[in-house]
């Protein structure tokens, strides 16, 4: 017990480090790494993404429950939750907001009976790259080609009291709304606003200087 105390008392330092360490990056920010590619193009495989966790809500450390609430997900947003459905912790954009009335048709989203508007912008023998023109938050959107999905068009459905509904960028290679439904409030652990490193997986996970502190919104 001498012998504890003794190595407590002389490393109490780095021990204090760790543990403000670690509430920080359980209540106040944090990173996590992107293994697949449902975000593609707006986060790439290998990079390591910024999640602030106040954005949302002040969280007790070390478990997701919320002592306050700050603001509300928007529409646009990039989430980070832990799926209970997917029994893993996911990264998708928001596209239906609590009450909201969300369709897709062949890809293209409509909006509490808006159609939204999409524009080309690059296409390749392998993909088709598009603006996505959310109210507010235009981003860019991947689409296989010649992979029809039956995930390509669902029914008017209507967004639940504290759910939101969400989808990955990468249209046809993502499991999200359209697979496990509407994502609760609760499961949210922040958002995502830039990306803090980036590894080339395909080249020897080299770093990749020109997505370092990209952002992400």
């Amino acid at each position: 017990m001498f012998k504890v105390k003794k190595l407590l008392q002389q490393n109490k330092g780095f021990i204090l480090f760790i543990i403000l360490m670690s509430v920080f990056r359980s209540a106040i920010a944090d990173w996590n790494s992107v293994p697949s590619g449902s975000m593609k193009p707006t986060i790439e495989i290998g990079d390591r993404i910024g999640i602030n966790k106040l954005a949302y809500d002040i969280k007790i450390p070390f478990i997701n429950h919320s002592l306050l609430r700050l603001s509300e997900p928007q529409r646009g947003d990039i989430i980070v939750f832990e799926s209970k459905a997917a029994d893993t912790r996911m990264v998708k954009r928001v596209i239906g907001q609590p009450g909201d009335r969300i369709a897709m048709i062949n890809n293209q989203l409509i909006i509490n009976g808006q159609p939204v508007q999409y524009i080309d912008q690059t296409s390749n023998a392998d993909k088709l790259i598009l603006s996505e023109n959310l109210p507010n938050n235009p981003h860019l959107i991947a689409l296989i080609k010649d992979r029809a999905s039956r995930y390509d068009s669902f029914d008017l459905v209507v967004v639940p009291p504290d759910s939101y509904l969400v989808l990955g960028d990468n249209r046809r290679n993502s499991s999200d709304s359209r697979v496990y439904g509407f994502i609760p409030r609760a499961e949210i652990i922040g958002r995502a606003e830039n990306v803090v490193l980036s590894f080339n997986p395909d080249n020897y996970f080299i770093p990749r200087a020109n997505r370092v502190w990209q952002p992400l919104l």
